[in-house]
């Protein structure tokens, strides 16, 4: 565990110069900690980063430097067995989470709501804190509500602004959790639970063990929602100590639930009735389940949730619709970062096959063929862009038509060209972004930009 009187004196090494890295640094920082950031990329404009004082980069690898520090700061994301982490192992050097080295700088009376899961971490995340948010401003006694983690600001960025009494809502990841040993979350929430990271955590086994994390110290006077139709979420609560509440829009479920989707409300086994947010997809309204099972359990009135549930909107990057250009709609779900979220998508959309897909980018490790009998029925061509073209290509040949493409530029290019009224252009990679791309967000920026420039020349031209 972080204990920050122990560690008092000690120079600390952040492994990574990511935005984690950089934020658990100047939380060190800021502290009285001397700190060594240290990068295994080559990065040339570290000066951009305006990195305190107290706080010196190496960059290009790990140098004896590291050594030189008594305890590591591991940013998420680095292998676990990543040799540096091995060499610091044998030598006796404590590694700690960028997560729980934040969660040692806030004060006691904090209550920390953590969701994670396969997909919708993010909706469900931001539903919850604006709840949260709205429930306080009601109550006005000055509580504040912090949202971060994997949802965009990092816990470290935030943990200077936590008093005592506020609320932290949390994106975990199941990076986050895996490197965390004594998280407590008195809120806890996991979504679902399907093949992702395997090429990280080593497979499926490492990846559950990851997300089961997220319970394993919690008490019984914590709270763990989970989805009860997803097989691994019903594994997983066999090992919980905290009172248990699931959710579910299947008729086939395995743990008793308490909450169900009657096709137009929310129905509570407490009694309460709730519309669930205006947006696209039987996905969220599980989302908006757990978002409201976490908010009750946690005190909010049931008005509260309606209230903020009427006016949520889509988030960027998650099937958003953001063009509609001669009879054809554009569709920016860059978030897409597996197959189950690629997936989900697609059956957001009628089964017409008039879907232009574009797939690909860093492959995770799972099988594409798992898309074959959706693309089959949503798409009439998918465009492959990234490292993971010839992988998709091999495994979905014969099922769909394909066309190469290679970067993004060009898939766009290619849709614009040859998409007729009626069509949708559907950018849900099923894919990391880290080979063309600096992340998700960025890849969904550029394809608007590449669609908007397209439409907004096709416009002008078409007044000449």
């Amino acid at each position: 565990m972080f204990r920050k009187e122990k560690l008092k004196g000690q120079k600390a090494c952040v492994l990574g110069l990511g935005k984690s890295g950089r934020a658990v640094a100047a939380l060190l920082a800021a502290n009285g900690f001397e700190v060594l950031i240290s990068e295994e990329a080559a990065i040339s404009h570290v000066d951009s980063f305006r990195l305190p004082a107290g706080v010196s980069v190496e960059t290009g690898g790990h140098t004896e430097r590291v050594f030189e520090c008594g305890f590591w700061i591991k940013s998420p994301g680095i292998f676990p067995k990543n040799p540096i982490l091995l060499e610091a192992k044998k030598r006796g050097i404590p590694v700690f989470s960028e997560l729980e080295t934040a969660l040692a700088f806030m004060p006691k009376g904090v209550r920390v709501f953590a969701v994670t899961g396969t997909n919708g971490k993010t909706t469900t995340t931001a539903l919850l804190g604006d709840i949260l948010t709205q429930h306080a401003a009601r109550e006005g006694k000055g509580r504040r509500v912090h949202v971060c983690g994997n949802i965009g600001s990092p816990v470290s960025l935030c943990a200077a602004e936590v008093k005592k009494g506020d609320d932290l809502v949390i994106e975990v990841s199941s990076y986050q959790l895996e490197d965390s040993t004594y998280f407590r979350p008195h809120y806890a929430c996991i979504l679902n639970v399907t093949p992702d990271h395997l090429d990280h955590h080593g497979g499926m086994k490492g990846y559950i063990k990851a997300k089961g994390k997220v319970l394993k110290n919690q008490r019984e006077s914590d709270v763990l929602v989970v989805n009860g139709a997803d097989t691994v979420c019903a594994e997983l609560v066999e090992k919980a100590k905290s009172e248990v509440l699931a959710f579910s829009t299947h008729p086939k479920h395995l743990l008793k639930t308490d909450v169900f989707f009657d096709g137009d409300e929310l129905i509570f086994s407490e009694g309460h009735q709730i519309r669930p947010p205006h947006l696209k997809g039987i996905h969220n309204v599980e989302n908006a389940m757990a978002a409201a099972l976490m908010a009750l359990a946690a005190g909010v009135p049931a008005d509260t949730v309606q209230a903020v549930f009427d006016r949520f909107e889509a988030m960027e990057h998650r099937i958003e619709q953001f063009a509609y250009h001669r009879g054809v709609v554009y569709v920016n779900d860059s978030k897409a970062t597996n197959l189950d979220s690629t997936i989900t998508a697609l059956k957001s959309f009628e089964k017409r096959q008039n879907l232009w897909l574009i797939l690909g980018g860093r492959d995770k490790g799972a099988s594409y063929e798992a898309l074959i009998p959706y693309v089959k029925d949503y798409c009439k061509r998918v465009l492959t862009i990234g490292e993971a073209m010839d992988k998709i290509e091999a495994e979905l040949h014969g099922a769909v038509a394909l066309t190469r493409c290679g970067t993004l530029e060009k898939a766009v290019e290619t849709a614009m060209g040859a998409a007729c009224k009626g069509d949708i252009v559907l950018l849900s990679p099923a894919c990391s972004s880290f080979d063309q791309f600096k992340d998700f967000e960025q890849r969904g920026k550029i394809f608007k930009r590449l669609v908007n420039a397209y439409v907004f020349k096709d416009r002008v031209d078409g007044n000449k």
